[in-house]
């Protein structure tokens, strides 16, 4: 079987790149496309798939690509359904993301990262959920309590560590070597497939290093700053808090 390149977990910033078509299912709702190279994020770990174009140089036709999503190991890229039909087998497309939206989701995505640095480095809670979209996202904490002035102080140091301009930097790792740092796993269940040899890490540089598959800002900087809009319980030792990107710069 031909090796096909999902390039988004190597070089985030790549918005486009040139593919064939090696797979086409067109039997249900929508067709379903597998290219041999492709930039979209499928989805996972609270961060939504990627959505963009597909065009085909020869004729200059285009496909809405709607979602993406992992299936038996390749990316799955779901399109609009169109009455003239699915690009076919072999065919050379331009792949092409919605780069806002995408750019968004990694600062977004980064942000959240730096508030379970904060959280639990500073007290030691663990993350039991979170979820994202363009520019806001919300993460679960092991906390019995939870008060105005914790989230407060909260927002303040998140802030604070975001502007410190931290590398943000991406790894893969030997299995046993990856277990082998403590506290790789911030969740409170892990959530790693049983057996995988690999293990792909997210680091904030000096504040941050846990397990993680999805895209990322290559510095804080880019993150900007972050406002805690609500925290709420979700349980006994359950709570919520909530934020968006004070500019999230999302078209």
């Amino acid at each position: 079987m031909d090796v096909r390149e999902q390039l988004c977990y190597s070089d985030a910033y790549l918005q486009t790149v040139q593919a064939r078509v090696a797979t086409v299912d067109d039997s249900g709702d929508a067709p379903l496309i597998v290219l041999d190279r492709t930039v979209f994020y499928p989805g996972g770990g609270g961060q939504p798939s990627d959505r963009g174009l597909l065009l085909r140089g020869s004729d200059g036709r285009t496909w809405t690509v709607r979602s993406a999503r992992k299936s038996s190991g390749d990316i799955v890229h779901e399109l609009e359904p169109s009455p003239a039909g699915p690009p076919a087998v072999d065919d050379v497309l331009i792949v092409d993301l919605d780069w806002s939206r995408r750019y968004a989701l990694m600062r977004t995505h980064t942000a959240l990262h730096a508030l379970c640095g904060v959280v639990w480095r500073d007290h030691g809670a663990l993350v039991t959920g979170g979820n994202m979209e363009p520019g806001s996202g919300r993460m679960d904490f092991e906390f019995e309590t939870m008060s105005g002035d914790l989230v407060d102080a909260i927002e303040a140091t998140v802030n604070a560590e975001l502007g410190h301009k931290r590398d943000v930097r991406v790894d893969v790792l030997p299995r046993d070597e990856a277990f082998a740092i403590p506290d790789l796993i911030r969740t409170k269940i892990n959530l790693l497939p049983a057996g995988i040899a690999e293990i792909r890490t997210i680091e904030i540089v000096g504040l941050d290093l846990q397990a993680d598959g999805g895209t990322h800002v290559s510095n804080t900087s880019e993150v900007g700053s972050i406002k805690v809009t609500g925290y709420e319980s979700k349980g006994r030792i359950n709570k919520r808090i909530r934020l968006a990107l004070v500019d999230p710069i999302v078209d």
